[in-house]
């Protein structure tokens, strides 16, 4: 009597080979069957007036006519604001070579950007000052700026 080639472990291997892919090709079908069942409708989605997404379709009735125009899509710059009031300060610190310095807010305490261009006399650190502030590209700036 001829005994099997095949020994125990193989014939082993290849029984859970056979099983795994007999359960995988059971997945595949339940899977195409659920595609199948599922409609077009059970997958649509609505926003409601509110932004939230909700299952039910929202009341047309409720619908509001917004003009294209009307509709802002970036944050509008902000125009430069002139300040009237007449402040004092201190000019700090002055680069003559450069044309700016900057103001010490005698109230606030702020400092304050100043260029030589909005100036009418020479300016020079620790001269006392008048001027108005305007808000400039990186914070206020000061402008008609005068000698007290």
């Amino acid at each position: 009597m001829a005994r099997s080639k095949e020994t125990f472990g193989k014939k082993d291997v290849r029984s859970k080979k056979e099983k795994k892919r007999k359960e995988k090709e059971k997945k595949r079908l339940e899977r195409k069957e659920q595609g199948k069942k599922g409609n077009f409708d059970d997958m649509i989605a609505w926003v409601d007036e509110n932004g939230m997404i909700t299952d039910t379709q929202p009341d047309l009735t409720q619908k509001k006519e917004i003009k294209a125009e009307n509709i802002e899509i970036a944050i509008p710059k902000a125009e430069f604001r002139v300040n009237l009031r007449i402040r004092t300060g201190k000019l700090k610190s002055f680069d003559e070579m450069k044309g700016f310095g900057f103001i010490v807010d005698s109230e606030t305490r702020d400092s304050i950007f100043v260029h030589q261009s909005d100036c009418e006399s020479e300016l020079k650190a620790g001269m006392l000052l008048q001027f108005e502030t305007e808000k400039g590209l990186k914070g206020l700036k000061a402008v008609n700026v005068k000698p007290v």
